[in-house]
């Protein structure tokens, strides 16, 4: 009998691709930024990465072998949580914070709900929140130790300022809306290549979408989750944002697509396969929802930021996404409408 005839359950299609297979791609993509980010603050940032990953580590391995589960630290997920987790952080942070960060990520968020697969919300995201209400002074926080290179003057660093430059470009239009984004005192070339405050991963645009373009090549996301989030936030930010009447938009949109996280969540957050759609109508609905809230904290809210809550509250909607934009299976398409 042939092949063709033979019947087999299901899946029918299978791929080569394995969990840790691609966790460790998105741990090859996130390098470039992690290197940049430790050239840029110097040890400290070093410190913090390898912290907050192996407090994720040891926090699912103890958690497994206590509940008598499989150990699964093998696929390289909480390698992946631990290191967005710590490029979410300012490189100032006490050794302690990421500790807390690492174990909240990983147990309250991402074991207690089931394991991996089972999460509501990204996990790194969900830690980053929790440090962020839990203790907002030292993470907001960017003081730069000596001797790192965004203090000694590297790549033309004259001058250090604790605030980060899309802070400083929300704060100057909330007092001055005639000022323009070059008058606030940020340079948008040194916000691209990453020379600036900020946390740890998410200065250097460069190195993100080096990274961004390794995940693509692999094939480990898609770039509709990313490309429809930013240029919503574009759109709202250019509508909503007020540096319209200044004629300074195309340096004030630069401004907010290399500040703030926004090309690092877009590309390493917004795209985690569990806490996003797998429907392609879903994706879309995703991405604009999160440019809806991440322009409406941007352009409205008390702070510069609004990425990470963004997508934390997008995480939550995707169950309903994906019921809505659920494809109708092929030839029923007349019980859609009750035929």
């Amino acid at each position: 009998m042939s092949d063709l005839l033979n019947v087999s359950s299901s899946p029918h299609v299978r791929s080569k691709d394995t969990t840790a297979g691609i966790m460790r791609d998105v741990c090859i993509a996130l390098i470039p930024a992690a290197a940049f980010g430790v050239y840029n603050f110097g040890l400290r940032a070093l410190i913090t990465i390898l912290v907050c990953v192996a407090s994720c580590v040891l926090t699912e391995y103890l958690y497994e072998k206590g509940m008598k589960k499989k150990i699964t630290i093998g696929d390289y997920s909480a390698v992946v949580t631990g290191m967005i987790l710590a490029m979410n952080l300012p490189a100032s942070v006490p050794v302690w914070l990421p500790i807390i960060g690492g174990v909240f990520a990983i147990l309250i968020v991402k074991q207690l709900f089931g394991g991996l697969g089972q999460n509501f919300m990204n996990p790194a995201l969900a830690g980053r929140c929790f440090l962020m209400i839990s203790f907002a002074g030292r993470m907001t926080n960017f003081a730069v130790q000596k001797g790192s290179a965004l203090m000694n003057g590297a790549m033309g660093i004259d001058g250090f300022s604790g605030a980060t430059p899309l802070a400083l470009v929300e704060n100057t239009e909330a007092g001055k809306a005639a000022v323009t984004v070059a008058e606030s005192g940020v340079d948008i070339l040194q916000m691209f290549i990453g020379t600036t405050a900020g946390t740890i991963g998410e200065t250097s645009v460069i190195a993100l979408l080096i990274g961004a373009v390794y995940m693509l090549y692999k094939k480990v996301i898609s770039p509709v989750i990313p490309c429809v989030y930013i240029v919503t936030t574009l759109v709202f930010v250019a509508l909503f944002g007020g540096h319209i009447a200044t004629g300074d938009l195309l340096p004030f949109l630069a401004a907010q697509l290399c500040g703030g996280g926004l090309v690092f969540g877009a590309f390493f957050m917004a795209t985690d396969y569990v806490t996003s759609p797998i429907t392609p109508k879903g994706q879309i609905v995703f991405g604009i929802c999160l440019g809806l809230f991440t322009g409406i904290f941007r352009s409205f809210g008390p702070s510069a930021e609004g990425v990470s809550y963004a997508i934390i509250l997008c995480n939550l909607l995707v169950p309903l996404i994906e019921k809505v934009t659920m494809p109708v299976p092929f030839g029923r398409e007349g019980e859609k409408n009750g035929k």
